[in-house]
């Protein structure tokens, strides 16, 4: 038995922590707390979220930070508040206004204007991200520069906005108000929806409010907050199970397990896209990819 000075290192188990992220606070600003509270330093996140949003973050512990770089090129899914008659440095309501709509044109926008306008940027669309976003440039985060005093123009790419729907419509005195719903690929920017959405209104339009509903399959009937957390530290999912709900699934026997491991390939098994391969015990030992008539492994997540 060792000496009671001696203090034993816990054992984190890995899996995922799904959290609600709250108003304020950064993504790096809620893995530090989860830090703390899972006493270890092998947490990250999937998909950053700005302070001013809340909802869902992915956080992964221990060997499940394999896992982030995948997950978080799934779709996902918001609930936003879009306020056009002005447009902001940071294309939400965190900058500074840098015009607004003469008097009464706001009012004059139609309904069936703003339906046309959310049609123009539904489906497969090219999209400048924010000039703060967290695009890298010459290897250095846009909103660093722009902090920097540099100007930053970047340019579109191309994203998949599959749902973007009008839930409700506030038309105030300078400005009219749209919650909506967004579904989307990754590297979609809501702020930049909100952006191009006023400015091809003619009236400017900014973020207003943002809140993540779900990234893949996590969504917010499993998450916890950072309060619960605190006081019962746990997952919300074992490794196997965070693996078994975010990609498809193959089984292998002993064999080819062993073989997978020792980064040998397997006859591919026909499935499309990333999936999880488990052994006869039902442990997720890798994530792989079918290339041709082979399957390549792209995270061993159990050592051999």
């Amino acid at each position: 038995m060792p000496p009671a000075s001696v203090k034993q290192r816990v054992v984190v188990p890995p899996g995922l922590v799904v959290v609600d992220k709250p108003a304020g606070l950064t993504s790096h600003d809620v893995v530090a707390r989860v830090r703390r509270i899972m006493g270890t330093r092998k947490v990250g996140h999937a998909g950053t979220l700005d302070p001013m949003a809340t909802g869902v973050l992915v956080l992964g512990i221990e060997r499940a930070t394999k896992l982030l770089g995948h997950l978080a090129l799934d779709t996902k899914a918001y609930l936003a508040t879009i306020a056009l008659g002005s447009a902001t440095t940071t294309d939400d309501a965190q900058g500074e206004v840098v015009s607004t709509a003469p008097d009464g044109s706001v009012a004059a926008v139609a309904d069936e204007a703003i339906a046309d306008g959310i049609r123009a940027l539904t489906g497969a669309i090219q999209q400048v991200p924010s000039a703060v976003s967290a695009v890298k440039v010459d290897g250095k985060r846009a909103y660093a520069r722009v902090r920097a005093g540099e100007q930053v123009e970047l340019a579109a790419r191309p994203v998949e906005v599959s749902r973007f729907d009008v839930l409700a419509t506030r038309r105030l005195d300078a400005s009219i108000e749209l919650d909506v719903m967004v579904e989307c690929s990754s590297g979609t920017y809501v702020r930049a929806l909100a952006r191009d959405l006023g400015a091809g209104l003619g009236v400017g339009g900014h973020l207003a409010a943002l809140r993540r509903t779900r990234v893949g399959p996590f969504d917010l009937r499993v998450v916890t907050t950072l309060e619960r957390l605190a006081d019962e530290p746990g997952l919300s999912l074992p490794l196997d199970a965070a693996v078994a709900a975010a990609f498809p699934r193959r089984d292998v026997g002993e064999r080819a397990a062993a073989a997978l491991l020792r980064g040998q390939r397997l006859p591919a098994e026909g499935i499309t896209g990333t999936y999880g391969v488990f052994d006869p015990a039902g442990r997720a030992i890798a994530l792989a990819v079918d290339e041709g008539e082979f399957t390549r492994s792209l995270v061993v997540l159990t050592p051999a």
